[in-house]
């Protein structure tokens, strides 16, 4: 009966806290393998709740989607997120995570073109990541949200690759610039033939399609150098920087 109770007042307590600023946007730097040299960031939303601390994105939106608040929340952020990235110097990336209630949403493209009309942040420097388990549903509608979001210049990433199933229906049907390979996918390249061959194997796909592959989770100075050995060209992760404050990353970006 408690949980009930204290979710109920979490689901209440979320349009204030949109409305509050207590929705925090963090930024997670991103580098090119080869020279380290900044390539954007990808916005992590985090909720700073006066008593229960910080809530990651999963339980936020979880919470939102289930109040209703899915389409308000993703305003927020992409408003929020778009804005501070408009004062980065170009040709800075900026990538936004989309949920699966996100994709059901049929006016969630003209949300994110209001979003880069209103900031001036220019379309073709977006990245709009989706994860597996935001397409399973409705692999046809979401290909066609993606499609419109695409034509308009928009990047679109795969999330997480590696983690779920690794349908390949999904690289034929979507449009498709980025492959995120998951961090259990990079953990021991530096020390396991097997973890190796296995990057060999999707670095070689993804250039037969035309795809760039995004390494997360490098944590060692050891996997930053496999990957760069391998011809896989950007990363992200604690060995570069934790995810930060949107005043620290533009400190990292002037440095």
């Amino acid at each position: 009966m408690a949980d009930r109770r204290d979710g109920g007042r979490r689901i209440e307590e979320l349009a204030a806290a949109i409305g509050q600023g207590q929705v925090e946007i963090l930024f997670q730097p991103q580098f090119s393998s080869t020279g380290n040299r900044l390539l954007g960031a990808e916005a992590l939303s985090r909720w700073n709740h006066p008593r229960l601390g910080r809530i990651g994105a999963e339980a936020l939106f979880d919470i939102a989607e289930r109040a209703g608040h899915a389409a308000e929340l993703t305003r927020h952020i992409a408003g929020r997120a778009l804005a501070i990235a408009a004062e980065w110097p170009a040709p800075l990336r900026l990538s936004l995570n989309v949920t699966p209630a996100d994709l059901e949403d049929e006016d969630f493209a003209d949300t994110i073109a209001e979003a880069l009309a209103a900031t001036g942040f220019p379309p073709e420097r977006l990245t709009l990541e989706i994860t597996e388990q935001a397409l399973v549903a409705e692999l046809d509608r979401s290909a066609e949200q993606l499609e419109k979001l695409a034509a308009r210049g928009i990047r679109i990433a795969l999330d997480d690759f590696g983690a779920g199933f690794c349908n390949f229906r999904y690289l034929k049907r979507l449009p498709l610039d980025y492959l995120k390979l998951d961090r259990s996918m990079v953990e021991g390249i530096a020390d396991d033939e097997r973890d190796l061959a296995v990057l060999r194997g999707i670095l070689a796909m993804a250039r037969a399609l035309g795809l760039t592959v995004i390494a997360e989770g490098i944590e060692t100075e050891a996997q930053r150098e496999v990957i760069a050995r391998e011809g896989c060209p950007a990363w992200q992760g604690f060995l570069g920087a934790a995810p930060m404050s949107a005043e620290a990353f533009a400190e990292l970006a002037r440095r």
